[in-house]
C-alpha cells in the first residue's frame, strides 16, 4: 500500500513531491487548481517535465489528482454542469500528462431533487469528460451522505459507472470516514471485510483503484463528513488498522485528508502511524 497525504503544489508542481518526501509519503495527492476558484492552473511542458523528473527520482510511486469541491456534475443548472464538465476535462488532461494514477471526484450532489435524475445528469458528465480526454483515470469516491450527495452506497457508484459508459478507466476512490458515515461498520477487520464483499457484489472486481483514510469525528450512519486525526475518532486505532490491512487494497495508493496536528494536513508523525496500524493489522490477520 502507497500511504501518502494531500499536500499543496504551491510554489511549481515539483513542491509538490518535496512536501510529499517531507512526509514520508509513498503517494501524494493535489489539486491541480485553486479550490476556491473555476479558473484552471495552466502547466507548461517544462513544469510537466520537471515534475516527472521530481518524482522519477524520489520514493513516491503515485499521485493522484483531487478535483475541486465546486464541481457539481449532477447540478440542475445547466452553466454549472458546463463548467464542471470544463474542470474535470482540465484535470484529467493534467492527470494524463504528470501520469497520475487518478483524478478523485465527488460525483456530485442532487440537492433536495431527484437522486435517480441526479444520477442521469451526473452520468452524461462523467461520460463527455472521459470522451473528451485520455488515459487517466476517473475515481467516484464514495461520499458521507450528506446533503443528497450522490455515491453514499455502492449501488449508486455502481449506478454512476454504469450510466457513465462502464469505462475501464473509471473506478472508485474508498474513503473510510464516509464509509462509516455513510453507515458501513468498518470499526473491526470482519466488519472491512464484509464491506469489501459488498462492494464487490455492487461494483464487480478491480474498480477500486485508490483510498482516502481518515478517521472520523461523528459516528456509524451519521451521514456527516467530518474527518479526524487517525485514531482520535470513531473509527478509532482499531478501525484505521482493519482499513489499512485489508486484503485486496494492499498495491493501492492511500492518502491521508486528515486535519492534522495544527489543522496543516496530515505530517510525517501521522503517516508514519498509518504504516504501522497496517503492518500491525497484517500481521494479526496472518495469526
Amino acid at each position: 500500500m502507497l500511504i501518502g497525504a494531500h499536500v499543496s503544489p504551491a510554489g511549481g508542481l515539483p513542491k509538490a513531491i518535496g512536501r510529499g518526501v517531507e512526509r514520508g509519503c509513498r503517494s501524494i495527492q493535489i489539486f491541480n487548481q485553486s479550490p476556491r476558484m473555476w479558473r484552471p492552473s495552466t502547466y507548461s511542458q517544462e513544469d510537466v517535465a520537471a515534475f516527472r523528473e521530481a518524482m522519477a527520482d524520489s520514493p513516491i510511486d503515485a499521485v493522484l489528482i483531487h478535483a475541486v469541491y465546486l464541481l457539481n456534475c449532477a447540478s440542475e443548472d445547466p452553466d454549472i454542469r458546463a463548467k464542471s464538465l470544463a474542470s474535470l476535462t482540465h484535470s484529467l488532461r493534467v492527470g494524463h500528462a504528470i501520469g497520475a494514477s487518478g483524478v478523485v471526484l465527488h460525483p456530485g450532489s442532487a440537492k433536495t431533487g431527484h437522486v435517480g435524475e441526479a444520477i442521469t445528469r451526473a452520468a452524461a458528465t462523467i461520460r463527455e469528460a472521459l470522451a473528451e480526454s485520455e488515459g487517466c483515470e476517473l475515481h467516484l469516491e464514495n461520499t458521507a451522505g450528506t446533503g443528497g450527495t450522490l455515491g453514499r452506497s455502492f449501488e449508486e457508484l455502481a449506478a454512476l459507472i454504469e450510466q457513465a459508459g462502464g469505462s475501464q478507466r473509471l473506478g472508485v476512490c474508498l474513503d473510510s470516514c464516509h464509509l462509516l458515515a455513510s453507515g458501513y461498520d468498518i470499526r473491526t477487520a470482519k466488519g472491512m471485510s464484509s464491506t469489501l464483499r459488498s462492494c464487490t457484489a455492487a461494483l464487480g472486481k478491480g474498480r477500486v483503484r485508490s483510498l482516502h483514510l481518515n478517521d472520523s469525528q461523528t459516528p456509524l450512519g451519521s451521514n456527516r463528513d467530518r474527518h479526524a486525526n487517525l485514531g482520535k475518532g470513531e473509527l478509532g486505532e482499531e478501525g484505521c488498522r482493519a482499513f489499512l490491512s485489508a486484503p485486496g487494497l494492499q498495491r493501492l495508493p492511500c492518502v491521508l485528508e486528515t486535519p492534522g496536528e495544527n489543522r496543516e494536513g496530515a505530517g510525517r508523525e501521522e503517516i508514519a502511524l498509518a504504516n504501522r496500524l497496517r503492518e500491525q493489522g497484517i500481521a494479526t490477520r496472518k495469526r
